[in-house]
């Protein structure tokens, strides 16, 4: 189990135009193979007037499933430069689909190359790329003699806090990055004198969207 990888988390579209042809890419998120096969096929359907629509996948972060397909154009000129690209990016459970309208002039082979790759890059511009974090997710309970102290322990080590109640006592949900987590739980005690409670709740995968925590699963 990874305890850090990224993966895509909103889809996007970019387009760009070579000697006339239009190359759209289209950037989706998906789980499973099949579901990558249901969003090439609605490309298709979509696209249904294009010269081509060629694809290529990356499933899983362990030994990742990888597929890609040139659709019609010259082998190893669409499909493999895009998942290269996928590979490159370090990116999982991504699907793109780039849809080719012909403009009249052939690419050739380098041409092609540079181009389906050039289209896939431009939409992972325009998708939103998380790092997918493996924490744990701990409960903390201090009184307010310690509460200066821990905050200042959890900003400098930039953990996120999921939420916080203030009553007779503090409690917080905090996550703390699993590699982090003896670390930081051992600076907590030490740091309020062994006032702060902690208590394992278990480990969940987190990213973070624009400074909001998004959470991505149980660990």
């Amino acid at each position: 189990m990874k305890e850090r990888y990224k993966i895509l988390y909103k889809g996007g579209e970019g387009e760009i135009t070579e000697k006339k042809s239009r190359f759209i890419a289209t950037v989706r998120p998906v789980e499973t193979e099949e579901e990558a096969a249901a969003f090439i096929a609605e490309m298709k359907k979509r696209y249904w007037d294009a010269s081509h629509n060629c694809s290529a996948f990356v499933i899983g972060e362990e030994n990742p499933l990888t597929r890609c397909s040139d659709d019609g154009e010259p082998a190893q000129t669409a499909g493999r430069p895009m998942l290269d690209v996928l590979l490159g990016a370090e990116v999982y459970n991504v699907c793109a689909v780039v849809t080719r309208y012909f403009g009249g002039t052939l690419l050739g082979t380098g041409g092609l190359v540079r181009a389906y790759s050039k289209a896939v890059r431009e939409g992972l511009l325009n998708c939103v790329i998380l790092e997918k974090c493996l924490a744990d997710r701990l409960r903390l309970s201090t009184d307010y003699s310690g509460l200066g102290k821990l905050q200042y322990i959890l900003s400098e080590a930039g953990i996120a806090v999921l939420d916080s109640q203030y009553g007779e006592a503090v409690e917080m949900t905090i996550l703390a990055p699993a590699a982090q987590s003896s670390q930081i739980r051992k600076k907590i005690t030490e740091g309020t004198n062994g006032r702060c409670g902690i208590e394992l709740q278990g480990q969940v995968y987190y990213g973070m969207d624009a400074g909001e925590i998004v959470l991505l699963g149980e660990g």
